[in-house]
């Protein structure tokens, strides 16, 4: 079991990387669990700044702290500019030493997104899977050669080297951490605590099929895929979707391939299968979520999730 969690609090720390982990171990402790929280600088400075300009103080020094295989270590995201100043680096290599110590020694070491690069730095994820925040992927796979990225993954294990995507898979990843260490039960009931809808896996996709395909500026198709969304429940047709953003049904079909990359009906079936893997994760009826697809029985629903079985969570139980 988890004994000891220490967080690490670099200068222009991201709030949520720290923050959203950091809540999570918290709650578990109100649940029972026997685990302490621990919050350390890397360098002498006993107050630091976030890059929201939130101050953290009274913090300890991470030497102090001698750690065992029943340990965790939290590396948050810091603002990217700062992890390619070659002085901040150099003041950092103490702390980078000391992590290879604690890894040595059998202590798990998580980083949250690019938190990512501060642990590259150390070597430690040299010849080991990671992933980091897709924004700085290429920055990433260019300055660590030896190290094996893993895209568009919401966080990767490797080792006791644990990574994340970045922001709210920080909460993820603990979640999953928890998981391990307490139990599904366990892990679900922090989720429910801090009101997460559902608690995402590590083989899920760092963006939603929300935030996927609207990375263009048609706002004709931007209302065909919100109409989608607004009414994924009913039984619309092409003809009625096509009608609300004012084109003809074959005009429609033929710019939103062309806008977005993938046909009407792709899109759909990756609203309603999201739509759906929330909802059964969420302890739905089947009937419910059939429904609510805008689906006409549960064995529609089923054949629809078996169609995409392979982007499905793993252990997922429903077909």
């Amino acid at each position: 079991m988890i004994k000891d969690i220490i967080f690490v609090i670099p200068p222009k720390v991201h709030l949520l990387d720290i923050n959203g982990p950091a809540h999570i171990f918290y709650e578990a402790k109100e649940y029972g669990a026997d685990i302490n929280l621990y919050f350390v600088t890397i360098s002498n400075e006993q107050e630091i700044q976030s890059s929201a300009g939130l101050y953290f103080a009274k913090l300890s020094n991470f030497e102090k702290f001698e750690l065992t295989e029943d340990d965790f270590i939290f590396i948050p995201g810091i603002e990217f500019q700062l992890l390619s100043d070659s002085e901040f680096i150099q003041k950092s290599k103490a702390f980078l030493d000391w992590l290879n110590i604690q890894h040595s020694n059998g202590v798990n070491i998580c980083s949250v997104c690019t938190g990512s690069f501060l642990l590259a730095e150390s070597g430690l994820l040299d010849g080991h899977k990671c992933t980091t925040h897709w924004k700085y992927f290429n920055e990433f796979a260019n300055k660590f050669g030896e190290v094996d990225l893993v895209n568009n993954r919401l966080f990767v294990v490797d080792d006791r080297l644990y990574s994340s995507a970045g922001v709210s898979s920080g909460i993820d990843l603990s979640l999953f951490i928890l998981e391990q260490q307490y139990g599904p039960k366990f892990a679900t009931d922090i989720a429910k605590e801090v009101v997460i809808y559902f608690r995402r896996s590590e083989s899920d996709p760092q963006l939603s099929v929300f935030l996927q395909y609207r990375n263009h500026l048609d706002t004709r198709i931007h209302d065909a895929q919100d109409y989608m969304t607004k009414h994924l429940h009913t039984s619309f047709t092409l003809e009625d979707m096509a009608e609300y953003v004012h084109m003809s049904s074959r005009n429609l079909t033929r710019l939103f391939k062309k806008t977005t990359g993938i046909t009407a009906g792709a899109y759909l079936e990756k609203l309603r299968i999201d739509k759906a893997i929330h909802l059964l994760a969420d302890g739905n009826k089947v009937s419910y979520v059939a429904n609510q697809c805008g689906l006409k029985s549960t064995n529609q629903l089923r054949a629809l999730l078996k169609k995409h079985k392979e982007i499905l969570p793993v252990n997922f139980t429903y077909i």
